[in-house]
């Protein structure tokens, strides 16, 4: 009899993700990239903690996506996702890094083109990150996370595009791309560590139940992109904007005077903002990451209920 917690290939869910998607209930896609490379220990464990709290707070299941033992790995245990805390320990994989972790058996920790990639594949419809990335200002370098967001018909919960990226060009390019972007609760576009940025969003909603008829509606007309539902930093952790633009701008200058390139950059410029900002931007990135989970679930749970009344 084949194991229902195995999919075809190298894919594997935990029983209780399994349990959950096969019974039609609630579960929230998570990556693992942010307990690896984008928080230093102990607050990556922390944050693992605070996540999965608020995901089974509202009712859903938080299921940690990660690469181990071969394996893409939707729903990693607590002993695993240690593994991954641990500095050093896991490479940091987008999706078209997959093959290549997979093929060398080492840990992978996903980010979110990887992560909704291999949520998607699971049956998951609602995911949960920090913030996406996007197109960098004056290099231009663009994240990877777009074209995967163009491609893959999932609803991620986020605040807005990371602030080491340009908002407005993410905002032009995700709209070229055919990536939905939706307001909660607000009408300008969150700006990950701020509360927003110069853009205004045409879409809002304002609750978990109308985001979780969004999700139903992609379901029903067949969508080939993602919707980013958009969540602001909660008010008494965001800062300030022109603090942030000031520290982005300096560690971008010390990123380049060191060399810093590719994969290495966004560790590189958070883990600067955090030391500029004295840890401020450590503990909204913290709070923004809870809230989003708390959304994300609460999102998950009204979908698992049923189509929305007529």
């Amino acid at each position: 009899m084949t194991d229902p917690a195995r999919a075809r290939g190298p894919f594997r869910s935990s029983a209780e993700v399994a349990e959950a998607l096969a019974g039609g209930g609630a579960v929230v896609g998570l990556e693992t990239s942010v307990v690896s490379q984008g928080l230093p220990p102990p607050r990556n464990l922390e944050c693992v903690e605070r996540m999965s709290e608020a995901v089974r707070s509202a009712g859903a299941v938080p299921a940690w996506i990660g690469i181990a033992g071969g394996d893409v790995v939707v729903g990693l245990s607590d002993e695993e996702l240690h593994a991954f805390a641990e500095p050093g320990r896991a490479s940091k994989v987008a999706r078209r890094d997959v093959p290549f972790a997979l093929t060398s058996g080492a840990l992978g920790a996903t980010t979110v083109s990887s992560m909704i990639w291999a949520a998607r594949r699971a049956g998951i419809a609602v995911a949960a990150t920090g913030g996406v990335g996007g197109v960098h200002p004056d290099s231009g370098d663009v994240s990877a996370d777009l074209l995967e967001l163009a491609r893959t018909p999932l609803l991620l919960v986020c605040s807005g595009p990371k602030s080491i990226v340009d908002p407005v060009a993410t905002a032009e390019r995700l709209e070229e791309l055919g990536v939905g972007v939706v307001g909660f609760g607000c009408d300008r576009l969150p700006f990950f560590l701020a509360l927003e940025a110069d853009v205004e969003l045409d879409q809002r909603v304002d609750d978990a139940s109308e985001a979780a008829a969004i999700v139903w509606m992609m379901g029903l007309v067949e969508v080939r992109a993602a919707v980013l539902l958009c969540n602001r930093v909660p008010a008494a952790a965001a800062m300030d904007p022109a603090v942030v633009a000031e520290a982005v701008r300096a560690c971008e200058r010390s990123a380049a005077r060191g060399g810093v390139r590719g994969k290495a950059v966004t560790p590189y410029l958070l883990a600067c903002l955090a030391e500029r900002t004295g840890g401020a931007s450590l503990e909204a990135n913290l709070a923004l990451l809870q809230d989003n989970a708390r959304v994300a679930g609460e999102v998950a749970s009204a979908a698992a209920g049923g189509p929305p009344s007529p």
